[in-house]
C-alpha cells in the first residue's frame, strides 16, 4: 500500500513538473504558432500611422491582440480539444498520440498562412530533401517559415494603413509651406485630422475586420 502511494505521489510530481515546464513555453507558442504577432504588429502600425505615441498604450494593444488571437484560433483550439485533450483526459490515448493529434490542427493553420517560397527557403537552409506533400514538411521548418510569412503579411497590411495618413501629412505640409508657416510642426496640425479621419471611417472596426479576414 505504501509502495503504491509512493508511486502515485511520484507520478503526480512528474506531471506537475511537466506542467510547469510547459507553462514556460506558452509565450513562445503564442508568438510562433498563432496569429498573435501579425495582429500586434498591425495594431502598432495603426498607432504609429495616426501619430499618437502612447495611445492606446502597449498594455491595451497587447490585450486586444491576445483576445483577437483567441477569437481567430478558436476553431483550431476546439479541434485540438476534441481530438487530443478530451481523449487523453479520458485515457483513450497516450500522451504521444495526443501530442501528434494536437500538432496536426496547428500545422494546418500554419500551412494556410505560410507562403510556399518561405517553406522552400527554410528547406534549402536546412539542406533537406524537397518534400512532395505537406506531411513531409518538418514542423521545425514550418514554424520559422510561418513566422516570416506572418511578418510579411503584417507589413503589407501596415503599408496600406499608412497610405491615407501619409496623404494627410503631405497635404498639411504643403499647405503650411505655401503659407510660409515653416516653424510650425506639420504633425501638430495633421494629428487632429488623422484622428478625425480614423473615427469618421470607423477605423477600428475596419482594421479588426480586415485582420480577422486575413486569416481566412
Amino acid at each position: 500500500m505504501d509502495g503504491a502511494q509512493v508511486n502515485l505521489n511520484s507520478s503526480n510530481a512528474v506531471q506537475i513538473l511537466l506542467l510547469m515546464g510547459g507553462l514556460t513555453l506558452v509565450p513562445a507558442m503564442l508568438f510562433t504558432v498563432t496569429g498573435f504577432s501579425r495582429i500586434l504588429i498591425v495594431l502598432g502600425f495603426i498607432r504609429t500611422a495616426v501619430g499618437t505615441a502612447n495611445a492606446p498604450p502597449n498594455q491595451v494593444l497587447v490585450g486586444i491582440a491576445l483576445f483577437l488571437t483567441i477569437f481567430v484560433m478558436a476553431p483550431t483550439v476546439s479541434q485540438i480539444k476534441r481530438d487530443a485533450i478530451e481523449p487523453l483526459a479520458a485515457h483513450h490515448i497516450n500522451t504521444t498520440t495526443a501530442i501528434a493529434r494536437a500538432e496536426e490542427p496547428l500545422r494546418q493553420f500554419m500551412f494556410r498562412q505560410t507562403r510556399v517560397q518561405d517553406i522552400s527557403l527554410f528547406i534549402d537552409l536546412a539542406h533537406a530533401k524537397p518534400p512532395k506533400t505537406r506531411a513531409e514538411v518538418p514542423t521545425e521548418v514550418l514554424i520559422p517559415a510561418f513566422i516570416v510569412s506572418e511578418l510579411k503579411s503584417a507589413f503589407q497590411i501596415g503599408f496600406l494603413i499608412f497610405l491615407p495618413f501619409l496623404i494627410i501629412d503631405l497635404i498639411v505640409s504643403s499647405t503650411l509651406m505655401s503659407m510660409g508657416m515653416i516653424m510650425l510642426p506639420p504633425t501638430f496640425i495633421s494629428l487632429p485630422f488623422k484622428v478625425l479621419l480614423f473615427v469618421l471611417v470607423d477605423g477600428w472596426d475596419l482594421v479588426i475586420k480586415a485582420l480577422v479576414q486575413s486569416f481566412h
